[in-house]
């Protein structure tokens, strides 16, 4: 089988692509064997290769958690897909019999686990994976668009939907846009109605976004972002802040948020130790939500969406396999505005 592995945690020379790796086991019972045609980047992804505490991972481990493909074979129990239907990979893994998978709340599962950081993933030529970790799409649809879609955009639904609860008329601080869950969050919040303020340090980025659906542009290296929400507002700040920023933005994202306000994260990548004053918190009635992934509903829903056209990723750039260390090297520059996403059949 040909794919990518990680040689160990380090910087992108630890990447290496083989054509001598095992094909994973026939799938059995309820499993799926995906023959990858594409597979896309998260800055998870950068974590994994860089090293995440609690994390161990083994030799020429198959990284990456995003993917789409056809169905390559099934175990004896499937009934929701055939072999050759078109699919897309949900990369988050639980165990289906504890109290939160039963009351259809998956992320929650404490055996939740994700493609390419707890189990190798996806940045091959094949992957096998529960049935009720895939869905059906077109077979029009381009295998690099269906596997940009699904962990930006299943993550982006439950902090705008199912957490924030967004709803029309309110005002929306997205922090970085030009990242997959940022741009998913925005375009989820327009289609709602909502007033939407995106922040970038890049002009060209700010402009893209606005062909988007995006209200108001903010440089968030020039600008001060509270006090410009602030003044935009009559003081009033906004309802509701997508922040997966972490350390560089949690102080200017509560700036920015008025009272009553709902602040939802799913992430770091600045840093994850954060500082809130307590007394602000309860005198203005805020309230501080993480999010991470997705239920099988959300999936099933985003799905419906993107199978009907109303949600597509916007792709940064589309790399060969082989050239999997420029595509990492692009997501780390932080000047991509979109997915990465890796050519994975030859």
């Amino acid at each position: 089988m040909r794919g990518l592995v990680l040689k160990g945690h380090g910087g992108v020379d630890q990447l290496e692509l083989r054509t001598d790796l095992p094909d994973p086991p026939p799938p059995t019972g309820h499993e799926v064997r995906v023959r990858i045609a594409a597979a896309a980047l998260n800055h998870l992804d950068l974590f994994v290769l860089q090293g995440i505490p609690g994390v161990t991972l083994t030799p020429d481990w198959i990284p990456l958690a995003d993917g789409a493909g056809t169905v390559d074979a099934i175990g004896d129990r499937v009934t929701s897909v055939r072999v050759g239907d078109h699919v897309v990979i949900n990369p988050g893994l639980s165990c289906r019999a504890c109290e939160y998978c039963l009351a259809g709340e998956q992320p929650l599962c404490p055996r939740f686990r994700l493609l390419g950081e707890h189990r190798p993933g996806t940045a091959a030529e094949l992957c096998v994976v529960p049935e009720w970790n895939v869905r059906t799409v077109p077979a029009s649809i381009a295998p690099h668009e269906a596997a940009a879609f699904t962990l930006a955009t299943l993550t982006a639904y439950r902090m705008v939907e199912s957490r924030a609860r967004v709803r029309a008329g309110e005002r929306v601080l997205i922090w970085g846009i030009g990242g997959g869950v940022a741009l998913a969050a925005l375009q989820l919040c327009a289609s709602r109605g909502a007033t939407t303020w995106v922040t970038s340090s890049d002009p060209q980025k700010l402009g893209r976004a606005r062909a988007l659906g995006a209200d108001h542009l903010l440089d968030h290296a020039r600008q001060d972002i509270p006090r410009e929400i602030r003044e935009a507002t009559g003081k009033a700040g906004v309802h509701v802040v997508i922040d997966s920023v972490g350390e560089q933005t949690w102080a200017r994202s509560l700036a920015s948020l008025g009272r009553a306000g709902r602040l939802v994260t799913c992430g770091g990548t600045s840093g994850p130790m954060v500082q809130t004053d307590v007394r602000r918190l309860f005198w203005n009635q805020w309230s501080l939500m993480g999010s991470t992934m997705g239920s099988d509903d959300e999936f099933d829903a985003i799905v419906a969406a993107f199978r009907a056209g109303r949600l597509r990723p916007p792709i940064d750039s589309v790399w060969p396999l082989a050239h999997a260390r420029e595509a990492y090297e692009r997501l780390s520059s932080g000047r991509q505005f979109g997915k990465v996403v890796l050519q994975v059949a030859a």
